[in-house]
């Protein structure tokens, strides 16, 4: 069955406006380094990937630490989940153009991702999204066959089904015992002198616990991928008159609702933790889509927005490769950094600055010699 079907709206003037858009991979390259600057708080920490399982905060207790939390907890991942949304309505719209079938191909994208997915779990880093969106991606690009009704439905309903979820969690964290945060001496010893094997072992042994995260998210993906799909189509991220108005919305409500709602959640008891992150942060996350776009509009593009950009188009690449160098700092089969160095705040934010310059550096060095990153490479030529 083709895709260019009557259930989807005629592409708007923002949607058709250019075959690529400049102002994504920006937004791409600004959600890597977001990411990083809440994950890099996990590899600096005692019990490293494991920290979160054990209770204990994904930032570090202090001032600068509450503004990296309030800065990027849960907000980039935000971001980095409605652009792959972004995506698969870039893909879709594509296969439309040349009448081929749909999802058709898109589902090889789909098992790539998947198994790349498998192996940076497996052997780099235990809090892995790329599993989860592989998943997701493989419910949305059946829902963009469907009427834009349907998909709007399925949309909602997610949403309601994600708060209605972390509503129930909340409640549980109040009445419930708590948690209190637990050391063990076993895996404190085993990020700071472990070997490499030793933790892709203890990956393998706690893999259900390390993937709760995405399968708990999955309604919340669903709609940020949705919603992205939403955002593309309603012209959000071109160069027009039109896509400035969409911005200057989510900048005006995104930063207006969310900062102030992140605050009160982060200023209250830790039981408000998954109300922070999973229910602020996304509304924040459409801010900080707004105020890049907003920037990008106003400033002269110079070697920051270069860098930014040629991030951007090399995501999936930088996504691994940031893991990759925080782990081969922080672990005691690498530098072993994190058990000198990793009581100190400064620390977690210098590393989060050294990896993210040589992610902007590097990429576009990169993109010089080469038309996309290493993994995108290797995905094309797999698919191909």
């Amino acid at each position: 069955m083709h895709t260019a079907t009557t259930t989807d709206a005629p592409a708007s003037p923002g949607e058709a406006a250019s075959k690529r858009l400049p102002l994504l991979d920006v937004l791409r390259g600004v959600a890597i380094l977001g990411t990083l600057g809440t994950n890099v708080w996990i590899f600096t920490a005692p019990h490293g990937e494991a920290g979160p399982l054990l209770g204990w905060a994904a930032t570090d207790a202090t001032v600068l630490g509450a503004a990296f939390e309030f800065l990027a907890n849960g907000k980039f991942i935000a971001m980095l989940t409605m652009l792959f949304g972004v995506g698969l309505a870039i893909q879709h719209r594509s296969a439309a153009k040349r009448g081929r079938r749909w999802p058709g191909r898109y589902h090889w994208r789909t098992l790539f991702l998947f198994v790349e997915g498998a192996v940076h779990f497996t052997l780099v880093f235990a809090w892995d999204v790329l599993m989860g969106y592989a998943v997701t991606a493989i419910a949305v690009a059946w829902m963009l066959t469907r009427s834009r009704t349907f998909r709007r439905a399925a949309m909602w309903t997610s949403l309601t089904l994600h708060l209605a979820l972390m509503g129930l969690i909340t409640n549980a964290m109040f009445t419930g015992p708590g948690i209190d945060p637990q050391r063990e001496p076993s895996v404190e010893a085993l990020y700071a002198s472990g070997s490499w094997i030793e933790q892709v072992q203890f990956r393998l042994d706690n893999a259900l616990a390390f993937r709760i995260e995405p399968i708990v998210a999955f309604p919340l993906m669903t709609f940020l991928f949705l919603l992205g799909v939403e955002l593309f189509r309603a012209g959000a991220f071109g160069a027009d008159e039109r896509a400035r108005s969409v911005r200057s919305r989510l900048l005006r409500w995104g930063l207006g609702v969310g900062a102030p709602v992140t605050i009160a959640l982060m200023a209250g008891p830790e039981e408000l933790f998954f109300l922070e992150r999973y229910v602020a942060a996304p509304v924040l996350a459409l801010g900080y889509i707004g105020l890049t776009g907003w920037l990008v509009d106003r400033f002269r593009p110079g070697p920051l927005m270069a860098g930014l950009s040629s991030l951007g188009r090399t995501a999936l690449s930088g996504y691994i490769l940031q893991n990759l160098l925080a782990s081969a700092v922080c672990y005691g089969w690498g530098l072993g950094l994190a058990a000198r160095f990793g009581n100190s705040a400064w620390f977690g934010a210098a590393l989060w600055l050294a990896i993210s310059a040589v992610l902007v550096v590097g990429a576009r060095l990169w993109l010089r010699r080469f038309a996309t990153g290493p993994a995108e490479m290797l995905q094309k030529t797999l698919i191909r």
